[in-house]
């Protein structure tokens, strides 16, 4: 029977959940908003499967294999100007919907909580394109997906290493109809801590907004804003990491769930088929590709995805580069998020706090956040934003 004497030895992915024969597992949040299992004792029949797939009991080791690596960019204007970075994922996720497939990635429901479904239909995946910087729920996704792929079809799989590594020991077989993508991850956010930005930002607008968008291109890729949208599709709100909460503490490492300050999977060889992630620096790599509309870091791990990428390249622009060049310097690959001393003062007041209360002690706009913004934006109107990036941090070394 899984038992969680300390937080930090669950990820939340769901796998002992979907495992359960008896159905005895049920993922329920804390008081910080995070799910781990609760056992129903009167049920369970000790078969010890949720141990056996449990992903931070058996965490792969990282040892070398041979990987390529990429600079992607989609050849769909419209698709790259909605997705994160390069819109490598929709490619990836197009090709197994040609194959009459079935796609799993994240998205929100009516009331914009963050969790795992599929996808059928091309139509769909723009539900999977922009970050969501919360913890997404898995749900039963695990179960759906073996019974797709044991009916024979093929299934893309993304999310975030911890929940990909729980996928496959669920699993507990390669299947040659999967294919899995990854994340690199630099932490995942409480949906207690997102469900306060949300109240908070109905107060502010209303709750008539129809979408929020974490990582927005509104001035372009590499300062990209929260974003939420109206009723009538127009933006209502648009901050920077510099100005908007969510995105402050997101960036603070206040709100992160307690496994993510200890990581187990921050590593460079995984048990994916693709890594993926941003490329800000395109330009050490591929000048030409350097156009401030976003670009995607592609590793990939396994002969089904060198394969699959092979048939994609007609819909892609890319730069082969070795893996060693992909990988150099990427600290959220592999290092774990430090601790914030505040934090868990910060999750008391998010259970007695309004969202307007609790970001306004947090993170309040002040004179030097608003002035922060300001010659942000007006770097980036200028042209001189990349440089002036540059010069910050070889200054501060931030």
């Amino acid at each position: 029977m899984i038992t969680i004497a300390d937080k930090k030895d669950c990820c939340g992915c769901g796998a002992c959940m979907n495992i359960c024969p008896k159905g005895s597992i049920a993922m329920q949040p804390d008081h910080e908003g995070f799910l781990y299992p609760r056992v129903d004792e009167s049920t369970c029949i000790g078969c010890g499967l949720c141990e056996k797939v449990c992903p931070v009991l058996h965490v792969k080791k990282d040892e070398p294999m041979q990987q390529a690596a990429y600079i992607v960019q989609i050849k769909d204007e419209t698709v790259r100007r909605e997705s994160t970075a390069g819109g490598a994922f929709t490619a990836i996720a197009e090709h197994v919907l040609r194959q009459g497939g079935v796609v799993y990635g994240v998205a929100y429901d009516s009331e914009f909580h963050v969790g795992h479904t599929s996808a059928e239909t091309a139509g769909e995946l723009f539900r999977f394109r922009n970050s969501k910087y919360v913890q997404s729920d898995t749900k039963n996704t695990f179960r759906e997906a073996e019974a797709h792929l044991k009916a024979g079809r093929m299934v893309c799989y993304s999310g975030t290493p911890c929940q990909i590594e729980g996928l496959r020991q669920y699993l507990r077989k390669d299947y040659e109809n999967l294919i899995t993508v990854d994340v690199v991850c630099h932490a995942v956010p409480s949906p207690l801590i997102w469900e306060k930005y949300l109240e908070m930002q109905r107060e502010r607008l209303g709750d008539g907004f129809t979408n929020v968008l974490f990582r927005d291109k509104h001035y372009g890729y590499k300062y990209s804003t929260m974003t939420i949208k109206g009723q009538d599709g127009k933006n209502v709100y648009n901050y920077g990491i510099d100005t908007d909460p969510m995105l402050r503490a997101f960036f603070s490492d206040i709100c992160d769930r307690p496994s993510c300050y200890e990581c187990a999977f921050k590593k460079r060889y995984r048990v994916c088929d693709f890594t993926i992630w941003d490329c800000y620096s395109v330009g050490n790599f591929d000048k030409k590709l350097d156009d401030d509309k976003g670009t995607t870091r592609v590793l990939i791990h396994s002969e089904k995805g060198r394969d699959l990428f092979e048939q994609i390249k007609p819909q892609l622009r890319y730069t082969e580069v070795t893996p060693d060049q992909l990988t150099a310097g990427v600290r959220e690959m592999f290092h774990s998020v430090s601790g914030n001393e505040k934090r868990e003062q910060f999750f008391r007041d998010a259970n007695s706090k309004s969202g307007e209360a609790l970001f306004g002690q947090y993170f309040p706009e002040t004179m030097k956040v608003r002035l922060e913004r300001t010659v942000r934006i007006v770097c980036y109107k200028t042209g001189i934003y990349s440089a002036a990036k540059r010069v910050f941090k070889a200054i501060t070394g931030r």
